[in-house]
């Protein structure tokens, strides 16, 4: 059973949010990132080598330096403000009119390293690194992590009573999705909440795995640092979102490779009927002549498209050459490295191979076939996306799904709570 906990989070005053609030660390890059940061926008704390001209390297100490320094200075200027006692706190996001609840807790740094959160992917120790130096210099979760958890009725009913009310937060942010925030500051509340967790067989990491594995990590070399350890130690825990099961969707994570491995597309559709049905889509025509993408996404399970010189066709996987029985065979990702990544383009390690590059769905097929057509990629492949069901099970058999499999929206906004390890409340 997992624990959880409330705590004092430090947040922005409701006036100044919007400013504060930011996308998280890694869908921006540097450059993108420079050009959105408002002067109080936490991306100068997640983000700082923005600061420095020319931008600087992020795993430089200078800016290791520069974001405890601006974390510091957020809170000097009342721009980040720790509440006055702990509380837990509903964050909902709202994406094509669908609504999604989360509750921001703390999670125990233990229930990680004893396989109560659950994770579905393996972590890059080099990004795992460079998240537990940022937790470590700041004493804090300065960004959440993303959990989600077998539905609840008793949770849904308390978090709809505050829902029901004016929220502290609520904004649209510029990508068109929406935000809002509420306190649960009853202790009645707080505490049935807490009870009703410790019921609650395991979490499940949906995003932030690097950043769950970094916050154990410190926690554990915090607790073995300290000769007069208790366990109620706040670096026990750290931040998290948790939304019911129910209420989450995946969406595809598609791929696009650099070239055919020597052949010409002629050939690769040879080689490619072997094991799928091609159909080449059409009918599909815009006024300019070009597809209409995003009428060529895949429509089921182990129907894939694929966009090669300038067409898109339709892939169906044959019988036979999949396990729907096997958790991590029956994945899409799986059949389209086995069967073409490995077995035609040569493609042995996606974690590795620079020909291959992952495409989030939320830039849509235009982004796929934008990146062919331009010339800096030969072929592109859009995935039917996996599902919550997919993920949980694989969790629960201890399997890890290949890399760049699922792709959540909206991300959670970073800078609406802070959870700080030395806490002052």
């Amino acid at each position: 059973m997992v624990r959880i906990k409330p705590f004092a989070a430090v947040r922005p005053p409701k006036e100044i949010v919007e400013e504060v609030a930011a996308r998280p660390y890694d869908v921006l890059n540097s450059e993108e990132a420079r050009k959105e940061a408002s002067e109080k926008s936490l991306l100068h704390i997640t983000k700082p080598e923005i600061d420095f001209t020319p931008i600087a390297d992020e795993h430089s100490g200078e800016v290791y330096d520069r974001a405890v320094e601006n974390f510091r200075k957020w809170q000097d200027n009342g721009w980040l403000v720790q509440d006055e006692r702990p509380y837990y706190y509903i964050y909902a996001q709202t994406m094509d009119g669908r609504t999604q609840y989360g509750l921001v807790v703390c999670a125990h740094t233990d229930d990680y390293a004893e396989g109560r959160i659950k994770k579905h992917e393996l972590t890059r120790k080099e990004k795992e690194d460079d998240r537990m130096v940022h937790v470590r210099i700041q004493d804090a979760n300065i960004e959440p992590v993303f959990f989600s958890y077998p539905d609840n009725e008793e949770v849904s009913e308390i978090v709809g009573k505050y829902t029901a009310r004016r929220p502290e937060y609520d904004f649209v942010a510029e990508d068109g999705f929406g935000h809002r925030f509420w306190i649960i500051d009853s202790p009645e509340d707080i505490e049935r909440i807490t009870a009703i967790f410790s019921t609650i067989p395991a979490f499940y990491v949906a995003d932030g795995h690097h950043r769950t594995a970094a916050a154990a990590r410190v926690g554990a070399e915090k607790k073995a640092g300290n000769p007069n350890h208790t366990g109620q130690e706040e670096y026990n825990w750290f931040m998290a979102v948790a939304f019911p099961e129910s209420q989450l969707k995946i969406i595809d994570y598609n791929r696009v490779v650099k070239d055919l491995n020597g052949l010409s597309p002629e050939e690769f559709l040879r080689r490619l009927s072997d094991d799928f049905s091609v159909t080449e889509l059409g009918g599909r025509e815009r006024s300019s002549g070009k597809p209409g993408h995003e009428a060529c996404r895949p429509s089921r399970l182990h129907n894939f498209s694929m966009y090669l010189a300038g067409k898109w066709y339709s892939l169906d996987a044959k019988e036979g050459r999949y396990d729907d029985s096997d958790p991590i065979g029956v994945l899409d990702v799986t059949v389209l490295s086995d069967l073409v990544l490995d077995r035609i383009l040569g493609i042995k390690d996606l974690r590795t191979d620079k020909r291959i590059d992952f495409v989030g769905g939320i830039r849509g097929l235009d982004e796929l076939a934008r990146r062919v057509d331009s010339g800096e990629m030969a072929v592109a492949f859009a995935l039917y996306p996996v599902s919550m069901k997919q993920l949980v099970d694989i969790a629960d058999s201890g399997n890890i799904m290949p890399p760049k499999t699922t792709w959540f929206e909206p991300k959670l906004r970073s800078g609406l709570a802070i959870h700080k390890l030395e806490s002052d409340r």
